[in-house]
């Protein structure tokens, strides 16, 4: 149930995000005088329609019949594929001279209007994150971007052990599984990867390691003289200093243990709320475009290395190739795993989440791909430097051929979700 729940919450969340980024380009083609044909939430086969007259500036449910002639209006569509949305524009190719289309609009105005859909994404991610701001934001990122004088931190997170391997330092040293670890070597933790890095930082070291444990005590009862009585027993959490001798940096693991964070803190702000949703927007798609270019850089150099006769270049290669498939996740994995483990999370978590995918679909736009909007702009402005007419038909063939290597590059990915899954 948590898993279909899931499923339903992104797809709506989805449709949310790629409708707030066609209503971008719907906003910036009216107001640099594009007429629109058609805005519609979801994609076909369309579910209802409606037209708003030209003279009179009403709107008016559009007959079945009607659906498939020209309409001099503006239409209206909720469609039954969940899946986003769409803005059709009259007159689409860059070389329509038709008043009031794309193609008959100047180049600054093409440039706003292919632009707004990313910008769109962008501001939505900022007001999430703004609302975040002031309701509790959760820590995921690393160095999270934070407003230090104007923060309040409430609620704990603990770091759990959940298994000690055998022949550990961990073991020899007495951890136990169901341990809390609350400090590394003086420093509070509140995650398992803070505790990684920190022992990364430090291998073949001693490290003072600082835990709570729960442990039963006899708790204190009167009983009559030379009469014999359980005393119920009590659970009391103690905190311990352990020192741990960590493995060297080449061993198998440096710890010994598993982990999971169970709580999660909130960091609260007020004046400086938008202050921090514009900081984390920033940051996050810093963070963003750093990933598709090692993801870009791992593909290229995995691919390259793998015709290398030497035995260590190829499997550094397909170790690259590894990390490459690993960072990517697709409309399965999306849809199917990340999704369901959010909503399960609670709200804040799913609106993190939500800010998160809005800004990557704000850089996956801005990509030189002409089927994005990013690479559509490009090739405009290859074509306007060079002072030649891009037809119609020559675009159509260069985004078609780019649209299909989406797809074929979609399946791929939604293949190796599908695996993971199962």
């Amino acid at each position: 149930m948590d898993i279909f729940v899931g499923v339903i919450v992104g797809l709506l969340v989805l449709m949310l995000l790629v409708t707030a980024h066609e209503f971008g380009h719907f906003l910036a083609a009216r107001r640099n005088g594009v007429r629109v044909l058609e805005f519609g939430i979801g994609f076909p086969p369309r579910g209802i329609a409606w037209v708003k007259d030209p003279e009179t500036k009403k709107w008016h449910r559009l007959p079945r019949a009607e659906w498939g002639k020209p309409q001099k209006g503006l239409i209206f569509s909720l469609n039954f594929l969940p899946i986003g949305g769409f803005c059709q524009m009259d007159g689409e190719s860059a070389n329509d001279k038709r008043k009031g289309t794309f193609g008959h609009a100047k180049f600054s105005a093409k440039t706003k209007i292919l632009f707004a859909g990313v910008a769109m994404n962008w501001l939505l991610a900022f007001i999430i994150l703004t609302i975040l701001a002031w309701t509790g934001m959760p820590t995921f990122l690393e160095n999270q971007f934070t407003m230090q004088n104007d923060e309040q931190v409430s609620g704990k997170t603990a770091v759990s052990i959940v298994e000690v391997f055998d022949e550990s330092p961990a073991k020899a040293a007495g951890l136990q599984s169901g341990d809390h670890i609350i400090a590394v070597g003086g420093q509070e933790v509140t995650n398992a990867t803070e505790i990684t890095k920190f022992n990364s930082e430090h291998a073949d070291e001693t490290v003072i390691y600082t835990i709570e444990r729960d442990e039963e005590v006899q708790a204190q009862c009167d009983c009559p003289a030379e009469t014999e009585c359980d005393c119920p027993s009590a659970t009391e959490t103690v905190e311990k200093i352990i020192s741990i001798k960590l493995n060297p940096a080449d061993a198998e693991y440096l710890l010994g243990v598993t982990m999971s964070s169970a709580g999660q803190s909130l960091r609260r702000y007020t004046w400086s709320a938008p202050f921090v949703g514009a900081g984390l927007t920033v940051q996050i798609t810093g963070e963003t475009i750093k990933g598709l270019g090692d993801l870009v850089w791992n593909v290229i150099s995995g691919v390259a290395k793998q015709f290398n006769p030497n035995d260590a270049t190829r499997e550094e290669g397909r170790a690259a190739l590894n990390t490459a498939s690993d960072s990517v996740s697709g409309p399965v994995g999306i849809i199917g795993v990340i999704f369901p483990a959010f909503t399960s999370a609670g709200p804040t978590n799913l609106a993190f989440l939500a800010a998160l995918i809005s800004i990557s679909l704000a850089c996956m736009n801005i990509l030189p791909i002409p089927a994005l909007d990013g690479g559509r702009w490009l090739l405009i402005l290859f074509y306007k430097l060079r002072k030649k007419e891009l037809s119609k038909e020559k675009e159509e063939k260069i985004v078609s051929r780019a649209f299909l290597f989406l797809l074929i590059l979609i399946a791929l990915v939604t293949i190796l979700d599908i695996t993971r899954f199962f």
